[in-house]
């Protein structure tokens, strides 16, 4: 039994190390319906804690929050950590996630 506990925290960790970054608009709604990347997730950076607790649950994920400038990135980045998340970015505003995206893909 142990070993089997073993092996699934094994794979479980395996498939954390290997998850990929989650993107995150922090904009408001308007400005996400009038421009946005797609697939990326909408919740605006003045949303409760706990809706950022609900849509991601472990506090090890890997977080990248943009806005249009990265101000309010930052303020949703502060509070990310102060609710207990350790892997959050403030990746700036939304043309730097657009470029840092790019790069990636090269």
């Amino acid at each position: 039994m142990k070993r089997l506990i073993s092996l699934v925290v094994c794979i479980l960790f395996s498939a954390q190390l290997f998850a990929d970054p989650v993107w995150l608009d922090v904009r408001t709604a308007k400005e996400y319906a009038q421009e946005h990347i797609e697939g990326d997730t909408l919740i605006p950076h003045n949303a409760d804690i706990s809706v950022f607790e609900k849509a991601f649950p472990d506090k090890n994920t890997e977080l990248y929050l943009y806005c249009r400038s990265g101000r309010r990135a930052g303020i949703a980045v502060n509070k990310l950590k102060e609710a207990g998340y350790t892997n959050v970015t403030n990746a700036g505003g939304i043309e730097d996630a657009k470029a840092a995206r790019e790069l990636k893909q090269q």
